[in-house]
């Protein structure tokens, strides 16, 4: 069984804090992992967190609006790529056999915005025997220089390259949620909790809990939106969260 993992960056770094990694959730969530029988079995992949949205939202930029600023480029791109080095040290450390892939180095947006990411280096890396740990990141971009490319964009594009069975997105909350708080057991259309859903209440410049709803919808395989507790759970191949089973997805 093949899965594809999003950390969240509110999980894995204090994200009010500038660059700052919340190092007991991070280490939670590799012990997780590496404690899991996924395995080699699994591609990683993680938020911004304190570390690329605070500087995107410093230079204005995000998944739609773009810059041309090369300053503005090096210090999201490079915060970014620190975030990453201390995520694949944590695994690496633990036991998994983690290594970096940058997307800034290989994707591309149209004019449209439409996302061009080659998956070889991926499904090669975990064919012999890597789990490749990608990021939330900028793109270039076709006529806005460069913009933001989320995490759950990166989930979309890589999960059907990979041919996951299962998709998991690990975020501060137990799930989405119904403007009560309780949590929405399945989503099979976005129509039918676009009232519930929001932005994040803290810096973000990838479409929050509505963007990853939509992006998720567009899958094949199912998705689960959980918390840092339920990580064991869902590696464990248990289905704690929200289901998001959009394109007829079990």
């Amino acid at each position: 069984m093949t899965v594809v993992l999003k950390l969240g960056g509110s999980v894995i770094t204090e994200k009010d804090e500038p660059e700052t990694v919340d190092r007991t959730a991070l280490s939670a969530a590799v012990s997780a992992i590496a404690d899991s029988a996924v395995g080699e079995d699994i591609v990683i992949v993680h938020g911004g967190g304190s570390f690329g949205h605070h500087h995107a939202a410093e230079y204005g930029v995000s998944t739609t609006e773009g810059t041309h600023d090369v300053n503005g480029v090096q210090a999201i791109h490079g915060a970014m790529c620190r975030l990453n080095a201390a995520v694949v040290d944590a695994l690496s450390e633990a036991g998994v056999p983690a290594v970096p892939v940058h997307p800034f180095s290989a994707a591309a947006r149209d004019t449209g915005g439409d996302i061009s990411l080659p998956t070889a280096q991926v499904t090669t890396l975990l064919e012999e025997g890597f789990v490749p740990v990608l990021h939330g990141d900028l793109v270039a971009h076709a006529g806005a220089g460069a913009t933001v490319l989320s995490g759950d964009e990166l989930v979309v594009e890589l999960a059907p390259a990979v041919d996951a069975d299962r998709v998991g997105v690990c975020s501060t909350v137990p799930g989405v949620l119904y403007e009560d708080g309780t949590v929405i057991d399945r989503i099979e259309a976005f129509e039918a909790v676009a009232s519930a859903l929001g932005g994040s209440d803290t810096t973000d410049v990838s479409g929050g809990m509505a963007g990853k709803v939509r992006a998720l919808l567009a899958l094949s395989a199912p998705a689960l939106v959980f918390g840092p507790d339920a990580l064991p759970a869902f590696l464990a191949g248990e289905s704690p969260g929200t289901t998001i089973a959009g394109n007829d997805s079990d």
